[in-house]
């Protein structure tokens, strides 16, 4: 039974195609994996290969068409013991029933032999849903069968020479194929996916399966904006590709408090009789979380395919509540500002970020970030950790809890902090250095200035 070959949709949004060059011609042999076609979208030439054995018995639309909708015919595939001139004589008759096909892939009318392909799936030929060589897409290297992984015989020969395993790398070409370009990002560390979430993908229901448990008229929809997107985005991606690791202890805060109350009274005042600072719990946060980066250097690092970045400075991200999300401006060079700038700067940060006045590079990058929800009387969590950092400081309340010492009950200002860390880059044992050095110091501010 022949095999129609569809212009793919290489994008979510994608509505048509121009097909800049046939690889392949009439009569040629293919087999899967092989390139046998670019197609210009809007945004770059992609390269097109077969999921299928067999013979091009007919192209349908000749190179340097533009504008093809996407799922309309464009060749036909003969398989293996077919005759190519009978599967080249229904090319004709299958062509004029495309656009039908485009707008209702899955039609009773289909007759078997064209078995056109859902248009959210670039692949060159459909297949029954109980054949395992339909298997879907992996999110990267696509797979055919159990093990098979598309790519093209350029990506496979670059790969090897690099020594990347294709299940690894995110393919960008039609129906996630991995092609030469893929490899080439590969190689300087990006678009790889980490081994252990390289080898599956997660269903999602659609919008319209999840309304479907509601009652209609029980809600409202309200559509995202932008930045809820990337929020979205780089919460998935944390989950997925970073291996979370926690680490929790209590640090009492009792000299802490009692320091920040000494120095606030102490501020000097400015022209309108008002104090030049107030610091808050969380400014001794961000400067004791610098400072132990600084005394555990290995921990203020960053995990990439090609190596670890060890950063010099402690540059700390700190998450900002925002209307319809959160945001993280950093604090560069916090281990070497004093309290009352960290705080001062805090404030103008939140202030800014609120109004959504914030520059990109004073939100991006960071060696590592603290998130607070102590204001909330939240007594402890863990936090996502934000890309590319390897970890990210969660911070509870301050409260007054019962202790032992000296084999005393006593009465003590305790908070809970809990360390996120990339087990890549900050493996337990450093972890836990990490946040002892931070309760050293958090414990003990007077060492924050010293």
């Amino acid at each position: 039974m022949p095999v129609n070959i569809l212009m793919p949709a290489l994008s979510p949004t994608m509505e048509k195609g121009n097909l800049a060059r046939w690889l392949k011609h009439e009569g040629d042999q293919v087999k899967a994996g092989d390139v046998i076609a670019e197609i210009e979208t809007d945004k770059a030439t992609m390269e097109y290969e077969a999921i299928d054995d067999g013979v091009i018995a007919k192209i349908v639309v000749p190179e340097g068409t533009q504008d093809v909708p996407v799922n309309q015919l464009i060749a036909v595939l003969a398989q293996e013991g077919e005759d190519p001139k009978t599967a080249a004589s229904s090319a004709a008759a299958a062509a004029g029933k495309g656009a039908a096909q485009a707008k209702a892939p899955a039609a009773p009318a289909a007759k078997p032999e064209q078995r056109p392909e859902p248009a959210a799936r670039p692949a060159a030929a459909p297949a029954a849903p109980t054949s395992p060589a339909a298997a879907p897409a992996s999110a990267h290297g696509a797979t055919h069968g159990a093990n098979r992984i598309f790519a093209s015989p350029l990506a496979r020969r670059l790969a090897k020479t690099a020594g990347i395993e294709l299940s690894r790398i995110r393919g960008s070409g039609p129906h996630s194929r991995i092609i030469a370009r893929d490899v080439e990002a590969a190689r300087s560390g990006q678009g790889l996916a980490p081994a252990a979430a390289a080898s599956f993908a997660l269903p999602v229901p659609s919008d319209d399966k999840i309304r479907a448990l509601f009652e209609p008229g029980s809600y409202d929809v309200v559509p995202h904006d932008n930045i809820r997107k990337v929020i979205a985005r780089r919460l998935v991606e944390a989950k997925l590709t970073i291996p979370h690791f926690y680490l929790t202890l209590d640090c009492n805060i009792g000299k802490l408090l009692a320091a920040r109350e000494e120095i606030n009274a102490a501020a000097p005042k400015d022209k309108d009789g008002k104090p030049t600072y107030k610091l808050s719990v969380n400014d001794f946060v961000i400067k004791a979380l610098a400072l132990a980066l600084q005394r555990v250097p290995d921990a203020n690092a960053t995990w990439t395919e090609s190596g670890m970045l060890k950063h010099h400075r402690s540059d700390i991200g700190v998450a900002v509540s925002i209307p319809g999300g959160l945001i993280t401006p950093v604090v560069r060079h916090a281990e070497a500002k004093s309290l009352s700038i960290i705080s001062n700067e805090m404030k103008d940060f939140a202030a800014r970020a609120r109004a959504r006045k914030l520059k990109p590079e004073e939100y991006q990058g960071g060696s590592s970030a603290v998130s607070n929800l102590g204001m909330y009387g939240i007594k402890d969590f863990a936090a996502v950790i934000n890309p590319p950092h390897a970890t990210i400081l969660a911070v509870g309340a301050g409260e007054e809890r019962a202790i032992v010492r000296d084999g005393k009950i006593e009465a003590a200002w305790i908070m809970s902090v809990t360390l996120s860390t990339d087990h890549r880059a900050v493996d337990g044992a450093l972890g836990a250095q990490l946040l002892g050095a931070f309760k050293a110091l958090i414990e003990n501010p007077v060492t924050m200035v010293v």
